[in-house]
């Protein structure tokens, strides 16, 4: 099994970038929880982030020849980006959007997700461990086709 993990804008910033909201570890120690609980899981992860709508898209729309599934924090964008969603809807493998944060507990224009809808599912509020969770689900759906 082979999922691409897409981090949006910002997410490079963390463990500098409001503490109190997204915590103090840093963005090499998300990738390093992704990488091991990815082992742990039998799953092969690919990790991306970007800070730009465009490359965010790229690897949307590159994705359905070689992954089994997308696991995405598309950060701010998660709230104005019909561009990220429309590239959601065109791939034909399944996504999860992931959030560090609790988006239903912050700021007003948070609260909503564009791009949800067109995900199998949305994750918020779990820290890190949202994209373990993203990943057993994968990961399960994966053993119970094998079924």
């Amino acid at each position: 099994m082979k999922v691409l993990v897409i981090n949006g804008p910002n997410l490079n910033l963390l463990g500098s970038r409001e503490p109190e909201v997204y915590g103090r570890k840093s963005y090499a120690a998300l990738t390093e929880y992704i990488k091991k609980t990815a082992e742990l899981l039998r799953i092969e992860a690919d990790i991306r982030q970007s800070n730009s709508e465009g490359e965010i898209i790229d690897a949307l729309q590159s994705a359905s020849a070689s992954y089994d599934g997308i696991i995405i924090n598309p950060g701010a964008y998660t709230h104005y980006s019909y561009a990220i969603l429309d590239a959601i809807k065109a791939v034909d493998i399944d996504v999860l959007e992931v959030h560090l944060s609790n988006i239903a507990a912050r700021e007003e224009f948070r609260k909503v997700s564009v791009t949800a809808p067109a995900c199998v599912g949305q994750i918020s509020g779990l820290g890190f461990y949202g994209y373990r969770a993203a990943m057993g689900y994968f990961s399960e759906r994966e053993e119970m086709a094998n079924e």
